[in-house]
């Protein structure tokens, strides 16, 4: 409870915006044990028991590597190359869109050392790295089986990292976000409110769970606001295309929010 007055005195430091209109779509309750993300084919991504599972209508498909586990991250910017990263392993697997492995990258059999504690794809068959051994941000063509690290030592911890085609971005101890382009150009985009889990929707944006509580935090001001939902517990949420999915308790709860 001390925390959570903390928390509600802290967002008192922002300037709070007006709310956004938001249009409940459906709840529906699903057999899984964890929701990840939606993608532009409206095919939704679920966990259960380490299986990954791609489902629209009756349309489903499944993935599991009994060796490696659960994945550590799981990034679905291209549905049709989804990239497994098994941090414990030190692996990487990509998946075609009906979860057929395509391939099965070890970074430990690479020639320089490699030892990766953030992945994800990047553009022009390349995976984003942050190679822990030597704290720089690099690429790693999969094509060509070459690497190429792009910045200078990072002397920070990361609470948290989120990739897209062309940026990587991360979140220090001091909960500041940062970006790197694929020059190498690092930047600090603004300070985070206390978060659970958190998206990175672009270099001004954020969404933020904190206490089950869903906030939208403007980088550029300091704006912070609560979005308006009924749902208690949330487990995960995900925003695309003016689409917020709420996943509580084997319930996916949707709805339409603008949010600019």
């Amino acid at each position: 409870m001390k925390n959570m007055v903390l928390f509600c005195f802290l967002l008192t430091a922002y300037c709070f915006a007006q709310p956004f209109a938001i249009e409940r779509i459906s709840a529906t309750s699903v057999p899984y044990d964890y929701y990840l993300e939606t993608d532009e084919f409206g095919y939704k991504y679920f966990l259960k028991n380490n299986v990954i599972i791609k489902q629209k209508d009756d349309e489903v498909f499944e993935y599991k590597n009994i060796s490696l586990g659960k994945p550590s991250r799981i990034d679905l910017h291209n549905p049709l190359k989804i990239v497994l990263f098994y941090e414990n392993f030190n692996t990487i697997i990509t998946l075609d869109n009906q979860l057929n492995e395509s391939n099965n990258i070890n970074l430990s059999m690479y020639e320089n050392s490699i030892l990766a504690t953030a992945v994800g794809i990047a553009s022009q068959n390349r995976f984003w790295i942050y190679n822990s051994l030597s704290q720089k941000i690099g690429f790693y063509d999969f094509l060509n089986n070459s690497y190429n690290e792009i910045t200078p030592p990072l002397q920070t911890s990361k609470l948290a990292y989120d990739t897209d085609f062309n940026t990587f971005f991360w979140i220090d101890a001091q909960r500041n976000i940062n970006s790197c382009d694929i020059f190498g150009k690092i930047s600090t985009l603004g300070i985070v409110a206390e978060f659970d889990k958190i998206q990175i929707l672009d270099k001004q944006t954020v969404l933020i769970l904190k206490y089950n509580k869903l906030f939208v935090n403007n980088l550029l001001n300091n704006n912070i606001e609560k979005i308006k939902i009924n749902e208690k517990t949330i487990e995960n949420f995900y925003y695309k295309n003016q689409i917020l999915t709420i996943f509580t308790n084997q319930e996916l709860h949707t709805y339409k929010i603008k949010i600019p």
